[in-house]
């Protein structure tokens, strides 16, 4: 079983977006930060959901077909999302996060509070930050 963290930060002003993805798997943790092509937060929260579920893939390998996941987001939009399988102007992002969850056997998505979220969050603001420092 492997544990999915995704959170996404933008600069409204800028509208530079970077993610950070944390995945334990073992008692061992996977840290990755991203800058982002999305330029609104809830499409940089899809993008970097799947991202996170794409690399997820990479690192289980052919064990994806037995494997459970357990998605954890912040994102309210994402979590509803993949319940109804739709989101009315993010189609698109919703149907690609669905494709990049479909190897695996098993994905439980679990909204939680941006406290419990703060791997991810530190993350992808160390990101936006370097981003930021970068343009």
């Amino acid at each position: 079983m492997f544990s999915l963290y995704t959170d996404a930060a933008t600069q409204p002003q800028s509208g530079l977006s970077a993610g950070g993805i944390l995945i334990i798997h073992d008692h061992e943790q996977t840290q990755l930060k991203s800058r982002l092509s999305a330029t609104n937060n809830h499409a940089a929260e899809f993008e970097i959901a799947r991202l996170g579920f794409q690399r997820l893939a990479e690192i289980a390998g052919d064990a994806c077909a037995t494997t459970t996941v357990l998605f954890y987001t912040d994102s309210q939009i994402v979590s509803d999302s993949l319940q109804k399988h739709y989101a009315k102007h993010y189609q698109s992002l919703v149907d690609a996060l669905l494709a990049a969850q479909a190897p695996f056997q098993l994905v439980l998505t679990q909204w939680v509070p941006e406290k419990q979220n703060q791997g991810a969050h530190t993350l992808a603001n160390q990101a936006l930050h370097s981003a930021e420092e970068a343009k």
